[in-house]
């Protein structure tokens, strides 16, 4: 009874992070739902043993990750194409440019492989460092800074008009790009 009382008041306390960690995971929203269902339902299972580890936040990204992680390789074979026609970026007064960054952003990172997408969300979004990063994925501190690397590059690519996003601090990024999501 106690362990179901720590689960809720943890839960009703990240649950908005989460979900946007979920959602820039899968780019969904129901998607980023049944993601993070699926791993609140298995860390409730393990909830004592994850609450004794001090950072049950890490470990339900963890879980996120690898539920993703595997989503990702039973479903490889289906190509998801992101729609044509992206809105023209110009200057408004009304703060449609974040919503047009934001939608330019999910796209391009749409089009990742599942790893260069879990590197940008884990490094820029979660703000961990190369070696949390690697932990995290179960990778090398070389993978990270590669995949990094070459996610950054193939973002640049794939969306030349988030070059300023990609510049700017990263704090300011995340503010105007998100701003619109709240």
């Amino acid at each position: 009874m106690e362990d179901d009382v720590g689960f809720r008041e943890f839960v009703e306390a990240r649950l908005v992070r989460l979900s946007r960690v979920a959602y820039l995971l899968t780019g969904r929203h129901h998607d980023a739902e049944d993601l993070l269902q699926a791993a609140l339902v298995k860390v409730a299972a393990r909830w004592r043993r994850v609450a004794a580890t001090g950072d049950p936040e890490a470990y339900v990204r963890r879980v996120m990750y690898n539920e993703r992680i595997l989503s990702w390789r039973r479903w490889r074979r289906q190509v998801v194409q992101p729609a044509e026609g992206v809105p023209e970026m110009g200057p408004t007064a009304d703060g449609a440019d974040g919503v047009v960054s934001r939608i330019l952003l999910e796209r391009a990172l749409a089009r990742l492989t599942w790893r260069q997408r879990a590197v940008l969300v884990l490094r820029f979004f979660e703000d961990l460092s190369v070696a949390e990063t690697a932990a995290v994925l179960g990778c090398s501190i070389g993978t990270v800074k590669s995949q990094t690397s070459h996610a950054l590059g193939r973002l640049r690519t794939l969306a030349p008009e988030l070059a300023e996003l990609m510049t700017e601090p990263m704090e300011v990024a995340r503010e105007r790009v998100e701003g619109n999501a709240r």
